[in-house]
């Protein structure tokens, strides 16, 4: 049997919530939808965070209500604090996510706290989350190098990622927010917190300002990590970082995967109707190449079929 990596989907949330145009509830949903059919197994379908930080992010709880739900599919939502938390649970979310930073410069300039502070904001998320049965989900942002510091040691990862751990997460999402990561660096990362931390509790999260995602990806394949963020159609893009571009695309990711043999559950080809949907809505074109690449072949093979 070949082996299985699970694909977090964050486009809905991480994807859009840089967006300047409001995007409608319905058209949100309509994408979750559309992942949902493809075979996209967990979803992080919107943020439960004050409207003024996030604009983008208001009604997600209009967004949960839309959405056809599949069976087996987990519909998360960010959840930063209590008020978010109790937010997420009367909208039925069915996973919540938390996130810090592996740097004390970008916490400031994002959350305005250090990160021992941002910690102790969580703990009544987690206890709360333990009393419901819910499950907590943990980003540390700003893995692989930060935008004010530069070089992150991995021991500051290490920290925050056992922070995390300790107070109840079962899986940190490793970020390389900035996109600067090399592979040998994820590589070694991983090695490294490997040794404090089972591998199976660790996600990776890459942006692909640099162009190296995938083989970012490829390298924490290499180490053990089973499970990869991504958003559909390359969504999304980090405010800190100039010229950053969008989170790695669903649709390379698993391409990528289908030719190395594992398996995700998910028909690639559906993926794509999803990414070109949501690219449609945007009026941009979709951020995959991947999708771009099977869609102008799909395109000419139409064409010259017509003739």
């Amino acid at each position: 049997m070949p082996e299985t990596v699970r694909i977090v989907e964050v486009g809905p949330r991480d994807g859009l919530q840089n967006e300047q145009r409001p995007i409608a509830p319905h058209v949100k949903a309509r994408l979750i939808d559309l992942l949902t059919g493809a075979g996209v197994s967990y979803i992080e379908a919107g943020s439960f965070v004050s409207p003024k930080a996030i604009p983008q992010m208001a009604g997600s709880d209009e967004v949960f209500a839309a959405i056809s739900r599949g069976a087996g599919v987990v519909y998360a939502a960010l959840t930063p604090n209590m008020r978010g938390y109790d937010q997420a649970m009367a909208a039925g979310v069915d996973e919540v996510a938390v996130f810090s930073a592996a740097s004390e410069a970008f916490n400031q300039r994002n959350i305005n706290c250090s990160i021992a502070e941002s910690l102790s904001r969580f703990e009544p998320v987690l206890a709360a989350a333990k009393r419901d049965g819910v499950r907590v989900r943990a980003y540390v942002s700003c893995a692989a190098g930060c935008p004010y510091e530069g070089a992150v040691a991995p021991e500051k990862v290490r920290d925050v990622t056992l922070g995390l751990l300790d107070m109840g997460c079962y899986e940190i999402s490793l970020g390389d927010t900035i996109g600067v990561g090399t592979p040998g660096q994820i590589g070694e990362l991983i090695e490294y917190l490997k040794v404090w931390a089972p591998v199976q509790s660790l996600a990776v999260h890459c942006h692909d300002t640099y162009g190296q995602a995938l083989a970012n990806i490829y390298a924490a394949l290499q180490a053990g990590v089973r499970v990869v963020d991504s958003s559909v159609a390359g969504l999304g893009g980090c405010p800190f970082a100039e010229g950053a571009t969008g989170n790695v695309a669903t649709e390379d990711v698993v391409y990528m995967l289908n030719g190395l043999g594992y398996e995700t559950g998910i028909d690639l080809d559906a993926l794509i109707e999803a990414g070109n949907t949501i690219s449609s809505a945007l009026d941009r074109p979709n951020g995959s190449r991947a999708a771009t690449a099977i869609s102008r072949k799909r395109a000419r093979q139409e064409s010259q079929t017509n003739e």
